[in-house]
């Protein structure tokens, strides 16, 4: 009897302790290089490890940055606007924008759709911190 008052808690602690480190090591890890991939295909109109502008503007540098802030680029109202009124590219903003740029910024005129998944979402913005 002794043993089973004991032994149960035990056990019951073991297997919860056990389900939820199973359950973190479901959640990814952001991964740089995959976000490299997925980012070649904003990479016609933006770069992301130099100072060029393209198209668009350069993102080197973007996480942390003000919305409309690279000064030899003309950016549109909206992102000029979203910049002054103190937008900053981070986790959360760049992670609206590359799912619905013209949803998360009315008035852009980025012509991207947006990224379905949120794992390329996520480790679109870990390739983009690796080029600060």
């Amino acid at each position: 009897m002794a043993y089973e008052m004991i032994f149960r808690p035990l056990m019951a602690a073991v297997v919860y302790g056990t389900l939820c480190l199973g359950t973190a090591t479901l959640t990814q890890a952001a991964d740089a290089a995959h976000g490299q991939q997925v980012f070649r295909q904003c990479s016609a109109c933006h770069s992301a490890d130099t100072a060029t502008n393209k198209v668009g503007p350069s993102l080197k540098g973007v996480v942390g940055r003000h919305a409309g802030a690279v000064a030899d680029y003309k950016y549109s109202k909206a992102l000029t606007d979203a910049g002054t009124g103190g937008t900053v590219w981070d986790d959360a903003t760049l992670g609206a924008f590359l799912a619905s740029p013209r949803k998360a910024m009315p008035g852009t005129r980025m012509s991207f759709f947006g990224l379905s998944k949120q794992a390329d979402i996520d480790d679109v913005i870990e390739y983009l911190k690796s080029n600060p």
